[in-house]
């Protein structure tokens, strides 16, 4: 087993690229002018929201009411006010035709959610603009056994209503975690509840990937022939469990797979005469497609929103840069010039930007570019290493991890720098987070 991993060990840290080349004095210096941009609490201002207590029965209406107020916490666009300070009654009479919105000014709210609940588990949420006194949402909910997720349908619903984009509390993201002392795949709410585990197969897995429904997670695993392989776990859809492009010789290492934005085809890092390529291949194995052919090392393979890119990352100029093609493999062209060592690109869901990690002297941060490469800035900058960004469904957050603890652990921030929060505080390191799309 030692052997085992010794040979999986090499082989991440060939895709992962992360053997740093020796650097120059000159080079560290020029790397260390570079403008940082530590996390703070600071951010852009939060508008501040009063929810009341909903009135009713069939939910535990304090409990949902505390859902929802971290939900919304959550969001980054929103900032709860404490009902000591409220002016107006702590508890919903219903759902209201009009507001006493002066109340709520006067103690700063820019919203107020009020609500009621039925014996039957229906929630019905009315959210006003307190500076404009007018509804701006009006919705009806069905707790069905599960209020917490209920609570985190409504604050996203609400998030939407203030800024023309859903909030993202009800997602998943996906991680690596050697917690069971192996690197299974696991899966926790976004906020970084209910985490467990989506693989026990006491192999190593790695990059997970989920597919655009929801329904799949794709992974690298060591379970067949001691050698990395595609393979997938899923709860619902058509998908089928298992190992993926078997019609492949099996000899041939695949490190890795991300769905394109349809979920029909693929983007997958496979061996070519020891040398890792990125490929296309349909969701079933057909229609399998080289696009790289480089005597350097093509990896870490990311679609852009419209699926007419891919990003990647290859070391054909002598040391790990980020780079984008079209999806049929041409156009191959580099995109980070700044920094001597960059990889793990993600595209943003909404094609604005890149992140990807860089070195800065001893550690790793994590910057942004636009497909242009017009603008490139720091997004986040620590003394101890920062990786692996994977984008939130709505482009407002940045999940990732990081060695801060000591030992790697998941952590989120929004796309300002602020609202920091670390996701995962379980033993073993936790890393490569894949923030999963809106349920469906």
């Amino acid at each position: 087993m030692n052997a085992i991993r010794s040979v999986a060990a090499t082989f991440l840290a060939l895709l992962l690229l992360a053997s740093a080349p020796v650097v120059s004095r000159a080079q560290e210096e020029a790397e260390s002018e570079r403008p940082a941009v530590v996390i703070t609490d600071a951010g852009s201002r939060r508008l501040q929201i009063a929810t009341q207590q909903f009135a009713g029965s069939g939910v535990d209406v304090a409990a949902l009411r505390k859902d929802i107020g971290a939900a919304l916490d959550f969001s980054g666009v929103f900032q709860s006010v404490d009902p000591a300070a409220f002016l107006g009654p702590r508890q919903s009479a219903g759902v209201s035709d009009a507001l006493e919105c002066a109340n709520w000014r006067q103690i700063g709210a820019d919203a107020l959610l009020e609500g009621t609940t039925g014996a039957s588990g229906a929630i019905e949420v009315r959210a006003w603009d307190v500076a404009r006194c007018r509804a701006v949402l009006t919705r009806s909910y069905r707790a069905a056994g599960e209020p917490t997720r209920a609570a985190r349908r409504i604050a996203d619903d609400v998030v939407e209503a203030f800024t023309g984009k859903r909030g993202v509390s009800s997602t998943e993201i996906a991680f690596v975690s050697t917690r069971t002392g192996n690197a299974e795949i696991h899966v926790m709410d976004a906020d970084g509840s209910n985490q467990r585990a989506a693989t026990r197969n006491k192999s190593i897995n790695a990059f997970p990937a989920w597919s655009p429904d929801g329904n799949a997670i794709l992974y690298m695993s060591y379970l067949y022939r001691r050698s990395p392989h595609l393979f997938r776990s899923v709860r619902g859809g058509d998908a089928k469990a298992g190992r993926l492009l078997q019609n492949l010789d099996p000899t041939r290492a695949v490190y890795r797979g991300v769905y394109d934005p349809t979920g029909r085809r693929l983007a997958a890092v496979i061996s070519v005469d020891g040398a890792p390529e990125i490929f296309t291949v349909d969701a079933d194995g057909a229609n399998l497609r080289r696009l790289t052919n480089h005597k350097s090392i093509d990896v870490s393979p990311a679609w852009s929103p419209d699926g007419k890119q891919i990003a990647f990352v290859s070391d054909r100029s002598g040391a790990p840069q980020v780079y984008l093609m079209n999806a049929d493999g041409t156009g191959q062209r580099r995109l980070t010039f700044q920094g001597s060592y960059n990889t793990a690109p993600a595209w943003s869901p909404d094609g604005r930007w890149i992140a990807y990690e860089t070195r800065a002297g001893g550690q790793f941060d994590i910057w942004l570019i636009d497909p242009e490469g017009r603008t490139n800035a720091p997004l986040v900058t620590h003394p101890r290493s920062d990786q692996a960004p994977s984008w939130a469904p709505d482009s407002r957050k940045i999940a990732f991890h990081s060695t801060r603890r000591g030992k790697s652990d998941i952590y989120a921030v929004d796309l300002d720098g602020a609202n920091p929060r670390r996701l995962t505080q379980a033993a073993g390191e936790n890393t490569h987070p894949s923030w999963g799309p809106y349920p469906r």
